[in-house]
């Protein structure tokens, strides 16, 4: 039911929806509808829930498999938040209503955004630990495998969010240049010149 329910919101946003509407779009009488549903808010939000859920696991293959396949620290982090993030914003982009279904979903589902992204962080953290276990990378003393879990998640959420928007083709470079800058840094300190 989830993958109609989505389709039907990219092809025709949320507001102009109504219930009828929504049934007759996804194929199913209003009386089906409403036995899942008690309104168009809760079925949106099973959508999100679904949406997240699916992207959360396929974030978390991609980089199982980026792994086992000898990728290095940047391939795999790339990999997960391409999957996990780029996926939805690739195919959101094609919707006519990418707007305003992004503001819904900020707007009526916050707290499963939320839920999400937490769940998220905690899988990508534990990924973390294997990765410095498997001498892949190596935490600074002053890092917390809970902070940059966070910190890269949000530079990926920051990176859907940039103004003027990414061309989606772009997302995934886009994810990696941040991974590697926060992983890596692309500065170091220099010394105060006594000139100004």
């Amino acid at each position: 039911m989830a993958p109609h329910l989505e389709k039907v919101f990219y092809d025709h946003g949320y507001e102009q929806l109504n219930m009828t509407g929504l049934a007759k779009a996804c194929g199913f009488t209003r009386r089906a509808l409403y036995h899942h549903f008690s309104n168009k808010e809760d079925a949106f939000r099973y959508m999100l829930l679904w949406r997240g859920e699916l992207n959360i696991a396929a974030g978390m293959a991609a980089g199982r498999t980026a792994l086992e396949q000898g990728g290095s620290t940047i391939d795999i982090i790339t990999e997960v938040m391409d999957a996990r993030y780029g996926d939805t914003r690739r195919s959101l982009s094609l919707s006519p209503h990418a707007l305003e279904l992004n503001d819904q979903a900020f707007r009526r589902a916050r707290d499963i955004m939320v839920e999400a992204a937490t769940d998220f962080q905690t899988k990508l953290a534990e990924l973390l630990t294997e990765l410095d276990r498997r001498g892949l990378m190596r935490f600074k003393a002053d890092t917390t495998v809970e902070g940059l879990a966070q910190v890269l998640c949000d530079g990926a959420r920051g990176t859907n969010q940039s103004l003027p928007a990414i061309v989606p083709v772009e997302l995934k470079s886009r994810y990696r240049t941040i991974i590697a800058a926060i992983l890596f840094g692309t500065a170091t300190p220099g010394k105060r010149s006594a000139r100004p």
